[in-house]
């Protein structure tokens, strides 16, 4: 994926969060603050703004600048850790004029890394990487397998799906979702769910 393709995509993956904002929020509603489908919506809105102006930058820049824009302009706690995701992918992936599939694995642990120090979270805490962490190792598992880019993601997002799943049987002990304890299970995590849905649009475009 060259910077083209990646402006390209990070478009879809904003408007597939417009599209989806009602649906993230009123999960958040239910668990937490309720802003998460309308802070994300926002923060992809301003990089929308910004990306016109990327198109002779290499990828790690554009992401980079991608993470700036969502930690400056996101409330609550997505902001901070989609951000550090994203800045942290750009830096793994920085000198490289194309994005491939080791790189993407690559950036994506150092981005579960990031969120992992950012939130003080693991998986099983009903957050993001409930469904980031599966999607790398069955990405990578699939990859090595096969060395097909379209299989490696399709793993992956079937296993962030099934992440998704698994929040539904967890009570939450991180972020504002912890305050209501066990009464948080059979909900499904609204940043598991962006997620997804953000692999999902990556996916589409391999």
């Amino acid at each position: 994926m060259n910077t083209e393709k990646l402006i390209a995509t990070i478009r879809k993956v904003g408007a597939r969060i417009e599209a989806e904002k009602d649906f993230l929020t009123e999960l958040d509603n239910v668990i937490a603050d309720g802003d998460h489908g309308i802070n994300l919506a926002r923060g992809f809105g301003e990089v929308d703004k910004k990306l016109d102006a990327m198109a002779d930058k290499e990828p790690g820049d554009v992401l980079k600048t991608v993470g700036m824009t969502l930690v400056s302009t996101v409330g609550g706690a997505s902001g901070p850790l989609y951000g550090t995701g994203f800045m942290k992918m750009g830096a793994a992936v920085k000198g490289k004029a194309e994005i491939d599939v080791p790189s993407f694995l690559e950036g994506l642990q150092t981005a579960i890394e990031g969120v992992m120090q950012r939130g003080r979270s693991t998986k099983g805490e009903k957050t993001m990487l409930d469904s980031m962490i599966p999607a790398k190792e069955a990405m990578e598992a699939r990859w090595n397998e096969t060395q097909d880019a379209k299989a490696a993601f399709a793993a992956g997002v079937a296993a962030a799906w099934e992440g998704v799943e698994y929040t539904k049987t967890i009570a939450a002990t991180k972020g504002r979702a912890s305050y209501i304890g066990e009464r948080s299970i059979g909900h499904q995590d609204p940043g598991a769910t962006s997620f997804t849905m953000l692999l999902e649009i990556v996916a589409g475009e391999v």
